[in-house]
């Protein structure tokens, strides 16, 4: 039972809603403002990190971006980040930066008009307000991007000095992995709690882990590890499209990350219609 309702018909009414929404056209837009925004956003954070205290966390973040994407699609990303950075970072972190954070908020921006429709709203703030929030959203991701790879990196610092002086190197090795994908995984629920508190136009409480958040984050890691796996094991796209194959593999990537968002948000927005409804509210 969820909320006093079948599972049935809750998977029922569900697919309803997606149906209705178009979540699937939604993610698919999501997919190309994403592409857009992600190389800015990557070498924003790029640009910021070699400026803060912590050392090492370029790498770390390149690792786990090896990990996490598809081979063509992080050699991509990889290119483009050392074409950019191998000037001095300096330069984008002066006159390039404003027009760079506006690229990374019209990713944000397009993920607040598709949440809008989940919750089946009207945009009703005005377009400097919404601008304004987006570049808010995004600033606010890419300080939470720092801080957990700061966490991470702060535990690999751990890891080592344990490592020297208690030769402890493998269960270290474990613990650390433990670690890492918990600041990961509670960075990731932060993210989406933040999306669907402060993107769409409503007024709702924030809260770090609802049953859309979770929902949104397995499929995502699902999705993106199965996808992950397909991509380099049996998919060639290179042989079918070319140089672009990789950008081809970006774009399906987002979708996953666009569908993942708005799913998570869907299941949210029915389970508080089923409240409403329980409360004698109605809708």
């Amino acid at each position: 039972m969820v909320s006093g309702v079948s599972i049935q018909q809750f998977l029922k009414d569900l697919n309803q809603k997606i149906n209705d929404d178009n979540v699937y056209s939604g993610a698919a837009a999501l997919g190309f403002y994403l592409t857009l925004a992600i190389f800015p956003a990557i070498i924003l954070v790029m640009a910021i990190t070699p400026y803060l205290p912590t050392d090492h966390m370029d790498k770390a973040l390149m690792n786990l971006l090896g990990q996490a994407l598809p081979t063509e699609v992080f050699d991509l990303v990889a290119g483009v980040v050392r074409e950019v950075t191998s000037e001095h970072r300096g330069g984008l972190l002066s006159f390039g930066i404003l027009g760079t954070i506006w690229a990374v908020s019209t990713g944000m921006y397009s993920i607040m008009r598709q949440l809008n429709v989940t919750h089946d709203v009207e945009e009703a703030r005005s377009f400097v307000r919404g601008r304004a929030t987006a570049l808010v959203l995004s600033l606010l991701f890419i300080f939470l991007v720092i801080g957990a790879f700061s966490l991470v990196v702060f535990g690999g610092l751990i890891q080592a000095w344990f490592a020297a002086r208690f030769d402890l190197s493998g269960a270290l090795i474990n613990l650390f992995a433990v670690f890492r994908w918990t600041v990961i995984v509670l960075a990731l629920l932060l993210g989406f709690g933040i999306i669907y508190r402060y993107a769409p136009n409503v007024e709702k409480r924030f809260a770090l882990v609802t049953p859309g958040s979770v929902c949104g984050l397995v499929v995502l890691i699902v999705a993106s590890l199965g996808f992950a796996t397909y991509t380099d094991n049996f998919a060639n796209y290179s042989a079918a499209y070319g140089s672009i194959g990789a950008v081809i593999i970006l774009m399906l990537w987002l979708y996953i990350v666009g569908l993942a968002i708005l799913l998570g948000s869907e299941i949210n927005v029915l389970l508080e219609h089923y409240r409403s409804k329980e409360g004698g509210s109605g809708r």
